[in-house]
């Protein structure tokens, strides 16, 4: 008669995982003090009787503690930061100082998507560099750490125009101003940083409003040059290589193999638990990776973008107006000079995250990013360097501005922390 298998035991299903996860458990946590850890937070699944409930749990809290260890090796945080973002309540979250010292505070991986349009170099009185370089510079320490608190296998969504400006570095004099492709910078800086140049759409502004490079006199070859009337949203997918085994999402083991990349830096992984529940006919075992897990474990109605909305964004040129932020009575009523409009948060909110992720837009400017995160259900994260842009009462106009674009001011908390270098 042939020995019963383990699935076929009357024991525990956590307990049948864990006996055939075990000496990938080893590997994964060397500590048995850390091991028993997982054993105590698996505990309450020894009463569950349903498996797929059972491998969702398991799979999560195993997640968890991998992300915890990954974590800990980082000894930068700053606690105050942290238990600001990590409190539960129903508010925004605001962070007034410097992006660059704020992210440095943040765990890694914290962040489930980030979203911003960065200052633009030399086009307002707040951002200004010795020279392009120098401009440069700055943003890839930023693009730098943002890699490092954006969670494995997210999403950037990255708004930048090119300009016309004098990148300072040959000349100083106004015969040195040129067209800036700051946008072609950015990509290359952003792939030297880790991430992968996904897609980018172009941003059409409408109709040409400025009479600069008109040339209208002047209608001959040499004289004529367009005007800007676009932008880029870039879409940036951060894989860091993790070499970690994750559990089968069809029978939760760890007895896991490599298996071929699917992107740069995505390793995937092949069940070779030979009663798994789910086989090909040559025997293969399931073949996923942490990405999968997380997005093909969540293709439930709840999860599912209103179909007109994918197919506004279905083309890579959309057009959409810029904001209008001076009333008829010459106010700025979004206390901003420079605001992006709503669209675009709304579009990298929904296409690449789920309720309750930390939505972080580290230039937060008019804090746009924060308010789509807030109306879809994401917790908003803005970091803003110029308080003073708020004028008098940063609270007051940031609640205006919310008022003004989507919600009853009753209806907002916004929780605020300085950091200070």
């Amino acid at each position: 008669m042939r020995k019963s298998s383990i699935f076929m035991q009357k024991i525990p299903y956590i307990e049948k995982i864990l006996e055939i996860s075990q000496p990938y458990l080893e590997e994964t946590f060397p500590s048995q003090m850390r091991r028993n850890g997982l054993f105590r937070a698996l505990e309450f699944l020894k009463n569950e009787n349903d498996k797929n409930k059972i491998i969702k749990k398991w799979t999560e809290i195993y997640i968890d503690f991998v992300k915890q260890d990954f974590q800990n090796q980082y000894k930068n945080t700053n606690k105050k930061l942290v238990d600001f973002l990590e409190t539960k309540d129903d508010s925004v979250k605001i962070i007034w100082g410097n992006c660059l010292d704020a992210m440095r505070g943040m765990k890694p991986e914290s962040i489930h998507l980030m979203v911003t349009s960065p200052p633009y170099y030399n086009a307002r009185k707040y951002s200004q560099w010795k020279n392009l370089n120098d401009y440069l510079d700055e943003m890839r320490l930023i693009i730098r750490e943002a890699y490092r608190v954006l969670d494995n296998h997210r999403v950037f969504v990255f708004n930048v125009g090119d300009i016309f400006d004098n990148d300072n570095i040959t000349t100083t004099s106004t015969w040195g101003k040129r067209r800036i492709p700051l946008g072609a910078y950015f990509t290359k800086i952003f792939e030297e940083e880790g991430f992968t140049f996904v897609d980018d759409f172009i941003w059409d502004k409408g109709e040409v409003q400025s009479e600069r490079h008109k040339n209208g006199n002047k209608p001959y070859p040499f004289y004529q040059y367009p005007m800007n009337c676009y932008e880029h949203i870039f879409i940036f997918h951060k894989h860091r290589n993790d070499l970690t085994r994750y559990p089968c999402p069809v029978c939760g083991c760890l007895k896991v193999n490599g298996n071929a990349y699917s992107e740069i830096g995505l390793k995937s992984w092949e069940c070779k638990n030979f009663e798994c529940f789910e086989r090909s006919a040559a025997n293969r075992g399931k073949r996923f990776s942490l990405k999968t897990i997380m997005t093909q474990g969540r293709q439930e109605e709840k999860y599912a973008i209103e179909e007109e909305f994918i197919k506004k964004w279905r083309r890579d040129i959309i057009k959409i107006n810029p904001v209008i932020k001076i009333n008829s009575k010459g106010e700025n009523i979004l206390g901003h000079t420079a605001p992006f409009p709503f669209e675009i948060p709304e579009f990298a909110v929904k296409m690449f995250s789920y309720e309750n992720d930390f939505v972080l837009d580290p230039f937060g400017g008019s804090f746009t990013s924060v308010i789509a995160a807030k109306k879809f259900g994401r917790i908003g994260v803005g970091i803003e360097l110029n308080k003073e842009m708020f004028c008098k009462s940063s609270l007051q106009n940031l609640k205006k501005s919310l008022q003004t674009q989507l919600f009853n001011p009753q209806n907002i908390e916004i929780s605020e922390i300085e950091i200070k270098e």
